[in-house]
C-alpha cells in the first residue's frame, strides 16, 4: 500500500520560505495524482497543490497561487512543495495524499478531483507542522 513520509516543516517569519518533502513508498502511477493538503487549527482539511502522476498537470488553490509550487522527483519517488512569501494563515499541518485510481480520465481531471473535491484514496502520512509567525 502506498505510504508517505512528510518532512521539512518548521517555524518561519512572514515572508519567509520553506520546502516540504514527501517521500512515497510504492508506485504512485496508479493513483492519478499526488497532492499536498493542510489542516489549520480548528479548520477542516483543504487540498492546496496537486500534480498528476502521468502528464504533470497541476492544480493550485487560489490562496497559494503564485506562492507555492509543487514538483516531483521521479527517481527519488519524492514530491516537494516550495512555499514562498509565507503568511500567518499558512500555519497548519501539511500532509501528502494520493488521488483515486481511474485510468479513464486525464491528468487535469485527477488533480482537480484530488485538490478541489478532496477525492483522495489510501492512507496519509503523519504530516509536518508549518508555523508562520513574527
Amino acid at each position: 500500500q502506498l505510504q508517505f513520509v512528510e518532512s521539512g516543516g518548521g517555524s518561519v517569519q512572514p515572508g519567509g520560505s520553506l520546502r516540504l518533502s514527501c517521500a512515497a513508498s510504492g508506485s504512485t502511477l496508479d493513483y492519478g495524482a499526488i497532492g499536498w493538503f493542510r489542516q489549520a487549527p480548528g479548520k477542516s482539511y483543504e487540498g492546496i497543490s496537486c500534480i498528476s502522476s502521468t502528464d504533470g498537470s497541476t492544480y493550485d488553490r487560489d490562496s497559494v497561487k503564485g506562492r507555492f509550487t509543487i514538483s516531483r522527483d521521479n527517481a527519488k519517488n519524492t514530491y516537494y512543495l516550495e512555499m514562498n512569501s509565507l503568511k500567518p494563515e499558512d500555519t497548519a499541518v501539511y500532509y501528502c495524499a494520493a488521488g483515486r485510481p481511474d485510468k479513464r480520465v486525464a491528468g487535469y481531471v485527477h488533480v482537480f478531483r484530488l485538490c478541489a473535491l478532496g477525492e483522495y484514496g489510501g492512507s496519509w502520512g503523519q504530516g509536518t507542522q508549518v508555523t508562520v509567525s513574527s
